[in-house]
């Protein structure tokens, strides 16, 4: 089932743009967000597209046997300097992809082909109940890798998102979180990418903790297990 493009996510994104150019409303609040018990379940994407030259084949970095040049989205938000991937709450009408699709058009202002594998899922715990035993506060969230088709000219939540084409070895420098680099990388692996940005990877794992923990909103991530791991329905 690799690679394969779930029209119901695809129609529900396309659906959200009208045909009068008007740019639809993002989805406000949780009166239909999903649960599994005390989690809140979250979806997102690593957005991405591959180069291509003037005949749309793949460009490589320098020759046939290079691997291809690969960009990644990542956007924006207010007051800081770092980036995120699009993701946010899973709602009950919709599945996992669709939700994954959502988000990536409500946050980033894109459309694309949602691959049914999912790069990974995580446990994010607020920095505030990182001591805690209880689930309360946590999500669980599943990050899939978008190909991107589409990119809007306007898009729900740009007021507070700006997008940005990165190239992987930015992106690691770039990533907010620890959970984001272990998705990208799950992606460049998956694409065979992976050898190019190896140098970059190793260097944003020397980030000292105490420049990660100085930042506001500084989230931990915990490796969900697979007894703790919900049915992507």
């Amino acid at each position: 089932m690799s690679g394969l493009v779930f029209e119901r996510a695809a129609a529900m994104s396309s659906s959200s743009s009208s045909s009068s150019g008007k740019v639809a409303a993002a989805r406000k609040g949780r009166l239909r967000q999903r649960y599994d018990n005390e989690y809140r379940l979250v979806a997102g994407c690593v957005p991405y597209r591959v180069k291509k030259d003037d005949e749309g084949n793949p460009c490589s970095s320098a020759g046939d046997d290079d691997p291809a040049q690969v960009e990644v989205l990542m956007i924006s938000t207010p007051n800081r300097t770092d980036m995120v991937f699009p993701k946010g709450g899973w709602e009950d009408d919709e599945d996992v992809y669709q939700a994954a699709a959502r988000e990536a058009m409500e946050e980033a202002g894109v459309k694309g082909i949602i691959n049914s594998s999912a790069l990974g899922h995580w446990v994010f715990k607020s920095k505030s109940s990182e001591k805690s035993s209880s689930p309360r506060g946590a999500c669980k969230g599943y990050i899939f890798a978008m190909e991107v088709t589409e990119e809007l000219e306007s898009w729900p939540e740009q007021s507070t998102h700006d997008r940005r084409w990165v190239s992987p070895a930015e992106a690691y420098q770039l990533c907010r979180y620890d959970w984001m680099r272990e998705a990208l990388t799950a992606l460049l692996e998956r694409l065979s990418v992976i050898e190019p940005v190896a140098a970059a990877a190793a260097a944003a794992a020397t980030t000292t903790q105490e420049q990660l923990t100085d930042q506001a909103g500084m989230y931990m991530m915990l490796q969900a297990t697979s007894d703790g791991a919900v049915a992507l329905c």
